[in-house]
């Protein structure tokens, strides 16, 4: 299963388009504490719009309540990361992979990066920029994934329109 794990996140316009992200993609959603806001918000709820209900996530109350929970393939997302996205192998569908992103201030902990070293990647980006919006780095990333897995049990049309939607 593919995972997407945010580490404290701060902007609930963020964490909404992920949620979002993560329905459309087949992806469980994991959430460690603290959050900067209440999963009720409504600014959450209309970044998600109506998908939230079909949201598979979890919330945690630390890190290591997350790790003791979760056994797989760790990756960790951060502007200190000296490979790319796209240079690890994502396609063993049976595994679990976790794409794990730090809060939108700071990022992941070094106390958690110094222990994964090998794990560690950014996504390639110019130095005019510091780092990417979080939203955008996890639909990305996740993306690279699925597209080395096949896009397995995904839509490639839309559902409700004919064939020739577009002819007609």
């Amino acid at each position: 299963m593919n995972n997407i794990v945010l580490f404290e996140p701060e902007i609930p316009g963020n964490t909404g388009n992920i949620m979002r992200t993560c329905v459309a993609t087949n992806t469980k959603l994991h959430l460690i504490k603290p959050l900067g806001f209440s999963l009720d918000e409504k600014y959450l709820k209309r970044s998600a719009v109506n998908y939230i209900e079909h949201l598979n996530y979890q919330v945690y109350d630390n890190y290591e309540d997350f790790e003791s929970k979760n056994k797989g393939k760790y990756y960790f997302f951060t502007r200190y990361g000296k490979k790319p996205h796209t240079s690890f192998d994502y396609s063993n569908k049976k595994e679990d992979i976790y794409l794990i992103f730090g809060k939108e201030s700071t990022g992941l902990p070094k106390e958690i990066l110094k222990h994964n070293l090998e794990h560690c990647m950014r996504i390639p980006m110019t130095d005019k920029v510091r780092a990417l919006n979080l939203s955008n780095c996890a639909a990305i990333v996740i993306y690279e994934v699925l597209r080395q897995q096949g896009y397995p049990n995904l839509l490639f049309k839309e559902p409700h329109k004919s064939e020739d939607f577009i002819i007609e």
